[in-house]
């Protein structure tokens, strides 16, 4: 028997963009089922159970934020926005409101394709139990048991507030995080907007784990939205 395709959801109006996707995706070996409404988009979601899901925000029947926010209701499948709409807004909106990452047509095949092998390997990790909880990318590597952290074969001294970020990145390694999100996650509630805590304790992380602090690897901005932590270097 041969090896089962992951489905993945692609919700696009635009039959040329949809044609570009669905060839796209089944040479690298996904199975694509296509919505062209949000409506569509939300039966197809239930019936397929999809790995992934690739949503347009432009759709004809209603907002692509309103799929995205109806989907996180009951699925935990990754949801990467695909949309012409490139203001940070639309971006932070659709991150906040559920979407695990954010493409800006028009990008590559490859950019594409390494998007969607990050967000199905962070859903994996997700959902699989850790037996050892030891959190790594690239020469980062967090022990959460011991709450140390080594860069390589040094071992950094981070402060509470500071461990506390770097494991939210960790754990959501190769997805964007928007500074609310990540405001809330570490600081709480009370603290969503008071961006100025996160950028302090960034460029702090970022002299203790980047080699250049100035150009960093790991701990990249997404400017206007928040960051994201690179698990591939």
């Amino acid at each position: 028997m041969g090896e089962i395709q992951p489905v993945l959801l692609v919700v696009e109006d635009e039959a040329p963009m949809r044609k570009f996707l669905r060839t796209s995706l089944a040479n690298h070996g996904y199975r694509v089922v296509e919505a062209t409404t949000g409506a569509e988009a939300l039966a197809l979601a239930k019936s397929h159970n999809p790995e992934l899901v690739l949503l347009d925000l432009g759709l004809p029947d209603m907002d692509g934020l309103e799929v995205a926010r109806r989907l996180r209701e009951w699925m935990t499948a990754p949801v990467i926005v695909v949309s012409a709409r490139g203001q940070e807004d639309d971006k932070v909106k659709a991150l906040d409101e559920g979407a695990d990452d954010y493409l800006t047509k028009p990008f590559g095949t490859g950019e594409l394709m390494a998007r969607i092998r990050v967000a199905l390997r962070h859903a994996a990790r997700a959902g699989r139990p850790s037996t050892e909880p030891v959190l790594v990318a690239g020469e980062i590597r967090v022990d959460l048991d011991k709450r140390t952290v080594h860069v390589a074969d040094a071992e950094v001294h981070l402060t509470p507030i500071e461990y506390k970020l770097l494991v939210v990145l960790m754990k959501n390694a190769g997805r964007v995080l928007t500074h609310r999100q990540l405001l809330k996650e570490v600081w709480g509630p009370s603290y969503a907007t008071q961006t100025q805590y996160l950028r302090v304790y960034m460029t702090q992380l970022r002299h203790k784990l980047e080699r250049d602090a100035a150009r960093p690897k790991y701990l990249v901005t997404e400017p206007g939205v928040g960051y994201r932590l690179k698990s591939e270097v």
